[in-house]
């Protein structure tokens, strides 16, 4: 019997995966896909962006260096012009300040890279670790027990203590297990598309926003994105032909551009739907398995390796035995109303580009907020993911959020204490006794220790505690990382 049998290998799944296997659980992946590589995941259809949180937790696990070395990966330095949009309004990101509790950072402002490339570097270290990966295993039926899940894969069925869904969109796990999965439904259809162009020249590089919808021109010319608010009515309806292709951007651009080839083509839309829990007995769910939205933002793979990293070290404390089951409810109870978050987000950003006569009036507006400084950093703060803050029964202003990246005297940084998957405490002047258990004690000296004295993080780097030396221990067994 496996501790977790995970269901689908795509970055939140493999993240995921090595995040349980780093605490020496034992991991299956199963995966419908025969194999791991697609050209739907390689440049240009699978390129993402990894915000400033998702980048510090591949920095956290010991894994930037290699994402940074793969070929399809682009990086910005904090700092830079290139922070992201809002409804297709880019922001300028050069004067943007950090926020309370927020160090300067040796880390990339963001990273452009591809779920190819992501998805290479997690297996390879879930491999590592100890997982096993099945590819080409169609998951059919989940049964769930009082102290086991039976999973189905074709004529094989695999037992586990755990199971979680990372399955996408239109996961199997979900519906085999009944979550209610809730929501609106969408006003656009949007397509991207990796073809050839005879007359680029006629598009407009970047986002455009017109009167009958939005087009996006990437660097490649012929790689572009566009949304037809058609009510959703031609995702996954038709074939998608090169001729209603061109006939969509045409409209949407109110040119007479000319697609002449067409090499790749996906739609998609802007449902936005949530599961009402994450959890249902034995069985969770994480990533676009959890949550579906439009991809406006960037939001859907930062959002599901934020579920992953949150979850992992809660499952592996609980399937150790280290944890009671009680701790996973706070899975749901952290992650869900970010995920709710998400969807809102896309939602307005939907809104602000729907085509009509009082549009115009709308998209002016936005470009106002957003060329002001207040306006800009509130964007910015929720798309980076460093905003977030979860209730961790601590009233100090840095507790429940992600921790800053200190910096030491003897030449370390924060990532290298977290790297092994566990809580660390941070005792900046020596007044702390080492809580032991499943805590790494780290007495250092920080080159700014924002004027405390002591830190105590969780496994996925968010602050648990900060300062009140009174209630350590409430916080340590509040976590449940002390040895039982």
């Amino acid at each position: 019997m496996y501790d977790v049998v995970v269901v689908g290998a795509g970055p939140v799944g493999l993240f995921l995966a090595s995040e349980v296997a780093l605490a020496g659980c034992s991991v299956l992946v199963l995966e419908r896909e025969p194999e791991g590589r697609s050209p739907w995941r390689a440049r240009p259809l699978g390129m993402r962006g990894l915000s400033p949180a998702s980048v510090q937790a591949f920095a956290r696990r010991g894994l930037l260096e290699a994402l940074r070395e793969a070929p399809d990966t682009e990086e910005s330095l904090a700092g830079s012009r290139r922070v992201g949009h809002f409804a297709g309004i880019m922001l300028d990101g050069s004067a943007l300040e950090l926020p309370p509790y927020q160090l300067p950072s040796t880390l990339p402002g963001m990273l452009m890279t591809s779920l190819e490339a992501v998805e290479t570097v997690l297996a390879a270290r879930a491999v590592k670790l100890g997982a096993e990966l099945r590819y080409g295993a169609s998951v059919t039926d989940v049964t769930p027990y009082d102290d086991q899940v039976v999973v189905r894969a074709g004529e094989q069925e695999y037992a586990a203590r755990w199971v979680v869904g990372c399955d996408g969109g239109r996961s199997t796990v979900r519906g085999l297990m009944g979550f209610d999965f809730v929501g609106t439904e969408p006003q656009f259809t949007g397509y991207v598309v990796d073809g050839t162009l005879a007359d680029p020249e006629k598009l407009e590089p970047g986002f455009n926003l017109t009167p009958t919808g939005m087009y996006l021109v990437m660097h490649t010319g012929g790689h572009f994105a566009m949304m037809d608010f058609d009510g959703g009515a031609f995702d996954r309806s038709q074939e998608l032909t090169r001729e209603h292709l061109q006939s969509v951007l045409r409209r949407v651009s109110d040119t007479d551009v000319t697609v002449t080839d067409v090499r790749r083509a996906s739609s998609f839309t802007d449902r936005a739907m949530q599961t009402t829990t994450y959890r249902k007995g034995r069985v969770l769910v994480a990533g676009d398995a959890a949550h579906i939205h439009a991809p406006l933002g960037g939001q859907g793979l930062n959002t599901g390796l934020g579920d992953a990293l949150n979850l992992g070290w809660k499952l592996a404390a609980v399937a150790r035995g280290n944890a009671p089951e009680v701790l996973l409810d706070t899975y749901t109870g952290e992650r869900h109303p970010i995920g709710e978050w998400v969807l809102d987000w896309t939602r307005a950003q939907a809104l602000v580009m729907r085509p009509g006569a009082n549009a115009p009036a709308m998209q002016r507006l936005m470009r106002d907020l957003l060329q002001t400084h207040d306006g800009t950093a509130y964007v910015y703060s929720k798309l980076s993911g460093l905003a977030y803050r979860y209730d961790v029964g601590d009233e100090h202003p840095l507790a429940g959020r992600n921790a800053p990246d200190f910096q030491f005297e003897d030449g370390t940084q924060l990532s290298d204490l977290l790297d092994d998957g566990r809580a660390v405490l941070l005792d900046f002047a020596g007044d702390v006794e080492d809580p032991g258990g499943h805590v790494r004690y780290a007495a250092k000296r920080p080159l700014d220790d924002l004027g405390l004295k002591a830190v105590l993080l969780r496994p996925d780097g968010v602050v648990a505690w900060a300062d009140d030396l009174g209630t350590l221990d409430a916080a340590v067994d509040r976590w449940s990382l002390r040895l039982k």
